[in-house]
């Protein structure tokens, strides 16, 4: 398909937006460094407002929300309460924000994924107000003007908190880049607390979902599905059609395009936040485990405990992926016979790697802490077998964990039989 017919068929996708769109007041008139575009006015018939700096020209576009704004299953005003649940539970975690600072949903487009002439040419911030939610995006007319377009953003001027979604991989290294690339003529680039709801997707939904794109998200977890938004990849060539022949029309579908990345961030906040932190929100045994061992792995070892102690609760042995993690915690906890109770759950519904290192558990307890030697040595010799005959498990660990279980079981033989050990000895 060439370049035209990708534009129009794009355009068969343009639709009213129902958004409310906020006249800005026009700020003063600073000499442009770079000259107007040509297109200027077709921009702003499609929509865009004006602003401009010492450094140039760039363009953007508003949009208030009211509070009780509803983004899939899930209403805006909750971000509130999900702020103050943090608050409360005094939780250190990669997703509680940093209340000293503003929290502010970010996302970029961009003309590519990678290289040094790769451009952000929209950047998109959502914050809560007083009495409602102010979406800022802002378009870069083009090359030229690349300085009055990231200096508008205020990047420089108040440090944040900055919600996104692969941020920390991509849009945040991106934007560093190009503040970079016009460090002579920017302030420097404040640094800014992150939190990227990409990686507590992943740590909330793992074993849950096929892949953890953001529309993935949105239709799964959000209950939010996009009408005639148009595809990711087509956003740069839009672009660059916009600034050749000045067509707007299709920029403004890559600007609603962004306006829902921004507020299904605003969504998937309030809807994690709720996962993490109330114990009445139902959800999978999976999810609540993963939750668990997130707080586990953070050393948040009450709360792990807790979510734990509530799924074994509702599903008894029937998830011994939850019992593996909490015989971890009893251990730690030195409720050894407990803990021995979880092990043998786990090592007896599960597979692969978490049944041998259950099994591993067992044989630790059963010799250095009930001192049941005879019991260490049946788990032990169980994991020797199991290591031989599962071939889904990787070379690595069956090499090392068989060459551990052989040692461990040398070592309690001969606590069983010292007289036997002996003998053997001397008669070597």
């Amino acid at each position: 398909m060439s370049y035209e017919q990708k534009l129009m068929q794009m355009k068969k996708l343009l639709k009213k937006t129902t958004s409310k769109v906020v006249a800005e007041d026009v700020p003063e008139v600073v000499k442009p460094v770079a000259k107007v575009p040509v297109y200027e006015q077709q921009w702003l018939d499609a929509g865009l407002t004006k602003a401009v700096n010492k450094h140039g020209i760039v363009y953007k576009r508003i949009v208030e929300y009211d509070t009780d704004h509803q983004h899939g299953n899930i209403i805006l005003s909750g971000l509130k309460s999900t702020i103050d649940k943090w608050k409360k539970s005094g939780e250190v975690h990669p997703l509680s924000p940093d209340f000293s600072k503003p929290l502010v949903f970010f996302d970029t487009e961009t003309t590519g994924l990678k290289g040094a002439g790769t451009l952000i040419f929209l950047m998109g911030f959502i914050e809560q107000t007083a009495s409602s939610f102010k979406m800022t995006q802002y378009v870069l007319p083009g090359p030229d003007h690349e300085a009055a377009f990231l200096y508008a953003t205020g990047l420089w001027e108040k440090p944040s908190t900055l919600v996104t979604y692969n941020g920390k991989s991509f849009d945040i290294p991106m934007v560093e880049t190009r503040w970079t690339m016009n460090r002579k003529e920017l302030p420097p680039l404040l640094k800014h607390t992150q939190i990227d709801l990409l990686h507590g997707s992943r740590r909330i939904w793992k074993g849950e979902m096929a892949t953890f794109r953001l529309p993935a998200i949105e239709e799964e977890q959000l209950g939010f599905f996009r009408q005639g938004d148009i595809p990711g990849h087509m956003a740069p060539i839009i672009y660059q059609d916009a600034v050749k022949n000045g067509r707007a029309e299709l920029l403004m579908k890559v600007l609603v395009h962004n306006e829902w990345d921004i507020l299904s961030l605003v969504a998937l906040y309030i809807r994690s936040t709720d996962l993490l932190l109330k114990s009445d929100v139902r959800e999978s045994a999976v999810t609540h485990t993963n939750i668990g061992k997130w707080f586990g792995d953070l050393k948040s070892h009450d709360r792990s405990k807790q979510i734990f102690e509530s799924v074994i609760a509702e599903y008894g042995i029937n998830h011994p992926a939850t019992h593996f993690h909490f015989g971890f915690i009893l251990k730690k906890e030195q409720a050894y016979e407990d803990a021995v109770s979880s092990f043998k759950i786990a090592a007896t519904g599960l597979t692969g790697r978490e049944r041998i290192i259950a099994l591993e558990e067992l044989a630790k307890l059963y010799e250095h802490k009930l001192k049941e030697l005879n019991k260490a040595l049946d788990s032990t010799k169980e994991a020797i077998k199991l290591l031989k005959a599962d071939s889904y498990l990787a070379e690595r660990f069956r090499a090392r964990s068989r060459n551990d279980f052989l040692k461990r079981e040398i070592r309690i033989t001969r606590k069983l039989f010292p007289r036997q050990a002996h003998e053997a000895t001397k008669n070597g």
